[in-house]
């Protein structure tokens, strides 16, 4: 059987198991995924029976590293902690090294559980205080957390710290090796744009990158966003991390996976 590492070139592939062959049980999924020689990435780790994902025979890459709480505020910063504590026994049976984070909860269509017209500089603060209790968590454990960057215009509205900028400063401004960047290219280009000079700024701090295209958050191929182009600037960069396909096939599942790995084998 091959594997991520044999067929991706420079770079690691992962799959998001949410969003292909969704016909499929969970565990078909993840066949489908490992025989086409991809990494796989889950989400809601708590709908799973873990003992029979890691019996699976998939390579994990990430999974959600919490599941109730928020960066910003005391309540929610506490939860986050517990939830969190509550994952790593799951990402270490799945032997998975990355635990995904986002400002708040999201709930079953993506909108932010706790919702802000306005991040203050008090959030600010106080986010970043989770962020270092997450760091020492995830050195105690031996884990990397990953901080995600979304969008508000079209999938995540008024969700605080949403913006690559956001979580950049954030996962900076703590500075530390078990807290990283999944530096979502989708969410960028809705929210931004400049993807390359965004990778080249990020680029200490990255701990994936996941893409999707725009519009539609289908394959890569599918829209606008020259991905081909991104792959040689991250090469020359010196990336050589995961790329994850967090994107819903337009069409075949597996035309899809096979466009995603066109765009990142150089």
């Amino acid at each position: 059987m091959t594997t991520a590492l044999e067929t991706a070139g420079p770079f690691t592939l992962a799959v998001c198991a949410e969003m292909v062959f969704r016909s499929l049980p969970v565990l078909d999924r993840l066949a489908r995924i490992t025989e086409l020689g991809f990494a796989a990435e889950i989400w809601d780790w708590t709908k799973y029976d873990i003992a029979a994902l890691a019996r699976s025979g998939a390579s994990f890459s990430s999974m959600t590293g919490y599941v109730t709480g928020t960066l910003a505020d005391d309540a929610g910063a506490d939860e986050l902690i517990r939830t969190a504590k509550l994952s790593i026994p799951v990402a270490k049976e799945l032997n998975c090294p990355r635990l995904n984070l986002h400002g708040t909860g999201l709930d079953g269509q993506g909108l932010p559980v706790v919702k802000s017209e306005d991040v203050t500089g008090q959030m600010w603060l106080k986010a970043r205080d989770t962020l270092n209790r997450i760091a020492d968590l995830g050195e105690q454990e031996g884990v990397t957390f990953v901080l995600e960057n979304l969008n508000e215009a079209v999938d995540h509205p008024k969700t605080p710290f949403a913006k690559a900028a956001d979580t950049i400063a954030l996962v900076a401004s703590v500075n530390r090796p078990s807290l990283k960047l999944n530096l979502d290219l989708y969410h960028a280009q809705i929210g931004e744009g400049n993807l390359i000079e965004l990778c080249r700024l990020a680029l200490p701090h990255i701990g994936e990158i996941q893409v999707a295209d725009v519009p539609g958050r289908n394959e890569p191929g599918t829209g606008e966003i020259n991905y081909p182009a991104i792959a040689r600037a991250l090469y020359q960069m010196g990336y050589r991390g995961v790329i994850g396909m967090e994107a819903w096939p337009s069409g075949g599942d597996e035309l899809a996976l096979s466009r995603f790995r066109q765009a990142f084998t150089l």
